[in-house]
């Protein structure tokens, strides 16, 4: 018992294979137009690193702007200082900067200690705080002006403002 012979034949050249180039090059190209576009978009380190953020603009500029919250506020510890925060800078205690979860960066806000009534004018430059029941986290300065360094929390209200300039249109 046994195969046929044509069966076990082989033909006289091997079937064309479809060339598998094109999918690979068409990735690796794609692979460094992501890179390149993503080096283009990127700013250097020094240029992130050398602008400063800048300081809120003097109270009397600035009006209310609606949207106040009331809760409570907690500060920055020490071992933040110098980490980067979410809008890239390196944080600096001693800049008038507060974290806060969904207002846009740049917002500049009244934070004003309800126990005590002093207020302070800052910058939301971070996100955060990420501990339930807490509103906002202040930089040790806005904490020394709020005066709740001792208690570490206060309960606050935040209230975004507009410049005046802004305001007008």
């Amino acid at each position: 018992m046994g195969f046929p012979r044509h069966a076990c034949r082989r033909s006289e050249a091997p079937a064309p294979r479809p060339a598998r180039r094109a999918p690979r090059a068409a990735a690796g190209g794609a692979l460094i137009a992501v890179c390149l576009l993503a080096t283009a978009c990127a700013q250097p380190a020094e240029e992130a690193a050398a602008a400063p953020p800048a300081a809120a603009p003097a109270a009397s500029a600035l009006r209310p702007a609606g949207g106040v919250q009331t809760g409570i506020a907690s500060f920055y510890g020490p071992r933040f200082t110098g980490r980067r925060m979410a809008n890239g800078q390196p944080f600096d205690p001693h800049s008038d900067t507060i974290a806060h979860r969904n207002l846009p960066f740049g917002t500049v806000v009244r934070v004003t200690n309800l126990e005590n009534g002093r207020s302070a004018t800052a910058r939301v430059l971070d996100r955060g705080p990420w501990i339930r029941g807490r509103i906002v986290d202040v930089s040790p300065r806005i904490a020394r002006d709020l005066d709740m360094v001792r208690s570490g929390i206060a309960r606050v209200e935040v209230v975004p403002l507009v410049e005046v300039a802004e305001a007008a249109d």
